[in-house]
């Protein structure tokens, strides 16, 4: 059977998921939060608002997120220093330690499901993926 690429792309969405779920859970994590911890690591502080709109996440949803990760120490928040009605969210060394376990074991994950891909076509795969992911109005940082 041959199947749609959407859903191809779920199915293998799924597939991750189900993979690394309980590496999530060992780092005290869950679904979500990864990207956040990645937008605070390639940016720095960020307001809780340019948080939301690089997850593609509900303002008021981003709220809870984030209360979780710093209940767990993964972040903090304090009042910004150049606009007194916006908070700013930095990440802690906690943050940053889980942030970069995690993206080991996507590597390892990724090398996984690469692992008879040449270099080209890891490039032109990951080119692909990137211009579909922009064509339905996806912004990557």
């Amino acid at each position: 059977m041959e199947y749609a690429v959407h859903v191809l792309l779920a199915r293998t969405t799924h597939a991750v998921q189900n993979h690394l779920r309980p590496h999530l859970s060992k780092l005290g994590l869950s679904l979500g939060q990864p990207k956040i911890l990645r937008c605070l690591v390639h940016l720095g502080p960020c307001s809780q608002r340019m948080l939301a709109d690089y997850c593609e996440v509900d303002p008021s949803a981003i709220c809870r997120i984030l209360d979780t990760l710093e209940r767990d120490g993964f972040l903090t928040r304090r009042p910004s220093q150049t606009d007194r009605r916006t908070g700013e969210v930095s990440i802690t060394d906690k943050g940053r330690e889980a942030f970069a376990a995690w993206e080991d074991q996507c590597q390892t994950l990724e090398d996984q499901m690469l692992h008879d891909f040449s270099p080209e076509e890891r490039a032109q795969l990951r080119d692909f993926l990137t211009r579909a992911y922009r064509n339905v109005g996806g912004r990557l940082l």
